[in-house]
């Protein structure tokens, strides 16, 4: 499952989809498949200020547990509420109904510096 074209993706594995300055931002296929079965997921609640770079939650799996990061600075405006009755939901759809969290961003010029699908793709591919 190659990452799609309509988002932008970090170093660290989290996909960033831009809604007019709401990101929805989940993990990618390529770190659900490192960690194998995620078995819990614990994102910062809504109202959290963050800043580029800082953990906006973790997730866990039965091999280890993991941050996910935010890329850009804003506030989590709304935390995906399926994943605490089925975190199950990021093995089996990573880049749709097991998104983690909407972040407000302060700004999103900021996603200009992260990878496009095509060079996400190239340098971590999926089966």
């Amino acid at each position: 499952m190659p990452a799609p074209s309509d988002r932008r993706y970090s170093e660290t594995h989290e996909w960033f989809l831009d809604q007019n300055g709401t990101m929805t931002i989940g993990i990618t296929k390529f770190a659900v498949d490192e960690l194998t079965d995620i078995t819990y997921v614990a994102m910062k609640p809504k109202g959290t200020k963050v800043r580029s770079g800082e953990s906006i939650g973790e997730v866990e799996s039965v091999k280890a547990t993991s941050d996910v990061y935010a890329a850009l600075d804003g506030e989590i405006i709304e935390v995906n509420p399926a994943l605490e009755g089925d975190p199950s939901l990021v093995n089996t759809d990573p880049y749709g109904r097991g998104w983690l969290v909407k972040l407000k961003a302060a700004d999103s010029k900021a996603l200009g510096k992260l990878m496009d699908a095509a060079a996400y793709n190239a340098k971590y591919p999926t089966a």
